[in-house]
């Protein structure tokens, strides 16, 4: 899947290893990478229901973002890139057509 970042700050914090064990710790960093490659190497987000991480959509005020674990509490957040962002005939995401994301954040939502 293609990737791209909602700022060029979270793109350097999530490609430079020192500045993302420095910001982030290094079990986060090291997380946060693992969900990338898994992103990269994926034809489409349906691959990513399969991997580690518990990809899944949220809802409420987040509806229509994304989200995959990192380490306790906290989240990577994404959402399609594709324009326009591929639904079923139901109107849900058609997973299978999502070939693009852009990462939002790093959070604890949960707060």
């Amino acid at each position: 899947m293609e990737i791209s970042f909602k700022s060029e700050k979270l793109r350097k914090l999530c490609s430079e290893q020192r500045i993302a064990d420095r910001e982030l710790g290094v079990v986060r960093a090291k997380k946060i990478r693992l969900r990338l490659d898994d992103m990269a190497a994926a034809d489409n987000l349906a691959v990513m229901r399969k991997l580690p991480g518990h990809c899944h959509e949220l809802t409420g005020d987040r509806a229509g973002e994304l989200a995959v674990s990192l380490d306790g509490p906290y989240r990577l957040i994404f959402e399609p890139a594709n324009e326009p962002v591929p639904q079923n005939a139901d109107g849900g995401l058609n997973w299978v057509e999502v070939t693009a994301v852009r990462i939002l954040e790093i959070v604890d939502y949960h707060d």
